[in-house]
């Protein structure tokens, strides 16, 4: 009896060395090795993504207020010829398509009311708010599909491994835990990698996305506060109708 406790014991000491990370990989089914190679690419490029949209987001918001700050406190030409090729400034771009429709529109149709000029300006604002707002989010949507798939596939491998360790118990006609063992550390191991994907996608998703938010809010607030600029600047500078007239007669000759 003493020998063979003295067995089971040094045979359940062996197996233990298979109870590794990289031996549980390289034992498991194959099924279970793509699940868990899937869970880690996915978890890889998750950690990229995060990494760049942290990036993204934190410069954005730094060139924005830099932006935001030179705008009200210089010239609108000096502001367009400094910032018209500026790059991870959505600010800057947003501002740059009004004041080029701005331009373009309010010296060439003289006949134009104001109000079409500034509906034209704020529809050019518009579309470029929507393309940064695709720029940000690109590859957001990968985060959320890791965050919500990503346990369900950790459990797909939860699931195979039991299965494993049942037809083992079955084979071997012995519940033995040197049996069972290797089929329940790779379903547990499975299910660690489902949720080590999982969480942190999910929770950068949402910090991204409330950043983003929070961003396209100060963009679209920009929007409204240069269509007052403009339409304070009309008013100031054309106090009548032919006023306007004779300015773009001016500029014309010039």
């Amino acid at each position: 009896m003493d020998t063979e406790i003295i067995t089971s014991a040094e045979t359940l000491a062996n197996s233990s060395a298979d109870l590794t990370l990289f031996g549980l990989f390289f034992e498991a089914d194959i099924i279970v090795q793509g699940v868990i190679l899937s869970l880690l690419i996915a978890s890889i490029w998750s950690w990229a993504i995060i990494i760049e949209k942290l990036l993204i987001t934190r410069l954005a918001k730094k060139n924005a207020i830099k932006f935001y700050r030179d705008f009200w406190s210089s010239e609108k030409e000096d502001i367009y010829e400094a910032y018209r090729r500026a790059k991870n400034n959505p600010m800057a771009k947003i501002f740059e398509s009004g004041y080029r429709e701005w331009e373009n529109t309010y010296k060439i149709h003289a006949s134009m009311p104001v109000q079409g000029v500034q509906n034209r300006v704020q529809k050019a604002m518009n579309i470029q708010i929507n393309i940064e707002i695709d720029k940000l989010e690109n590859r957001l949507l990968f985060l959320a599909s890791v965050g919500s798939t990503a346990p369900f596939v950790g459990l797909f491998g939860t699931v195979i491994g039991i299965m494993n360790s049942f037809a083992a118990i079955a084979s071997s006609k012995n519940t033995n835990l040197t049996i069972v063992a290797p089929g329940i550390a790779e379903a547990l191991f499975a299910t660690a990698i489902g949720l080590f994907a999982a969480i942190p996608a999910v929770m950068f998703y949402n910090k991204i996305s409330n950043d983003i938010s929070r961003l396209v809010s100060n963009l679209e607030n920009f929007s409204d506060e240069f269509i007052n600029y403009l339409s304070r600047s009309v008013d100031a500078q054309f106090s009548k109708p032919s006023d306007r007239n004779e300015y773009l007669e001016n500029e014309d000759k010039e």
